[in-house]
């Protein structure tokens, strides 16, 4: 607006005062002297340049006013998240205000409430650019909305809709650290949704069920003489499943960290199974089973098992009796939900579908063993209410 309007201004003050020197200087009766004449075209271009900017400024006041921002893919993930978690809060507090529902499922139900309301925090909350409030328009920022009256079921139903969201999200987004928090709030989500549908008897997710991806060179497909339509099957559509996927874009000291953490938790709980008895025992023995299983299956993937860079050892050093067994496997199930999600946040857009699951699995493992569920599993940054 400036540039605009002061030099049309100057050009006026100039030819002005210049047509005001040429004026004779005499004092004839009704005229006014050259002096005051001068001062007088003075104060006429500055009038005209007052009237100019006047002008100027009310062409720029009738331009459209901005409009909101297109939002990015990232964005559009992040709003999508801070929705679904609105809703599921709205949907749980008022299906805890329904009479007669057990106090059981009410405190359920309020630790939901209260977990989704942390969790829009930590997305960054509801998007408001802050136009509305500039240009005096009343146009609310779009939230979501629940209904009058909702059961445990329906959010049964919106945990599970809103953790697959989170997953696939939390899969092929561009930005590292909101995957890491999408694939920690899916877990919470999961987990939540599949205690709540066990106290109200209705379907919940089903377990998470993570498969580790064999080396290509293992993974070569064979031409079954006797089954040629099921080879022939598995390769129509041509693309992996999320399963087949390696995740990408990790170190080899990366994947190390992975072998070797799990095959120290199952030495460890090994160990402990030795010294316990009944049902401990068999916990212990089955859960060090699935670690050892995974440790053998990463260190193939990595290409280092039965090599010099194999890490895995004969034996690590295992906290004594003042640990007690139950302690020992939640700090065991809550470093890998931990490790898992650190690399959900490094690996490569599209390859984080088996570390995501892992990281959801380790969780569901942990609370088995007395770990409070929290809004965040996995991310021991994140401080939240236990149930």
């Amino acid at each position: 607006m400036t540039f605009a309007v002061t030099v049309p201004a100057q050009v006026a003050l100039a030819d002005v005062a210049s047509s005001a020197t040429m004026i004779p200087s005499t004092n004839q009766p009704g005229r006014m002297p050259a002096t005051r004449r001068t001062r007088a075209g003075r104060k006429g271009a500055l009038a005209l340049a007052v009237a100019l900017l006047l002008g100027g400024c009310g062409v720029r006041l009738e331009t459209p006013p901005p409009g909101e921002p297109a939002p990015d893919a990232v964005e559009v993930v992040r709003r999508t998240a801070v929705a679904d978690a609105l809703l599921v809060s709205q949907q749980a507090d008022a299906a805890a205000l329904v009479a007669g529902t057990a106090p059981e499922v009410v405190a359920e139900l309020t630790q939901i409430s209260d977990f989704s309301d942390a969790q829009v925090a930590q997305l960054g909350g509801e998007y408001d650019s802050g136009l509305s409030d500039v240009l005096g328009d009343g146009t609310p920022t779009p939230s979501a909305s629940a209904p009058a009256v909702a059961a445990p079921a329906d959010v049964v139903v919106s945990l599970m809709d809103a953790a697959g969201r989170s997953r696939s999200a939390a899969d092929t987004t561009a930005d590292g650290p909101l995957a890491r928090l999408l694939a920690s709030i899916a877990a919470s989500q999961t987990l939540s949704a599949s205690r709540l549908a066990g106290l109200t008897g209705t379907e919940g997710p089903a377990p998470a069920d993570p498969v580790i991806p064999v080396p290509p060179e293992v993974d070569e497909p064979t031409a079954d003489a006797t089954e040629p339509e099921a080879a022939a099957s598995d390769a129509a559509s041509g693309e992996p499943t999320p399963a087949d996927v390696a995740p990408g874009g990790l170190s080899a000291e990366q994947l190390s960290g992975i072998v070797l953490a799990e095959d120290t938790a199952g030495y460890a709980l090994e160990l402990r199974a030795a010294l316990a008895d009944g049902a401990l025992r068999d916990m212990a023995v089955a859960r060090a089973a699935v670690h050892r299983a995974r440790a053998e299956a990463w260190a193939e993937l990595a290409g280092t098992a039965g090599t010099d860079q194999d890490p895995r050892r004969v034996a690590y050093v295992v906290p004594g009796a003042e640990v007690t067994t139950e302690a020992l496997a939640q700090q065991l199930e809550d470093g890998l939900a931990s490790g898992y999600a650190t690399l959900v946040g490094v690996a490569e857009p599209g390859t984080r579908r088996v570390l995501i699951t892992l990281l959801a699995e380790a969780t569901t493992a942990g609370t088995t063993w007395g770990t409070p569920l929290t809004a965040f599993p996995g991310l021991p940054e994140q401080v939240t209410p236990a149930a």
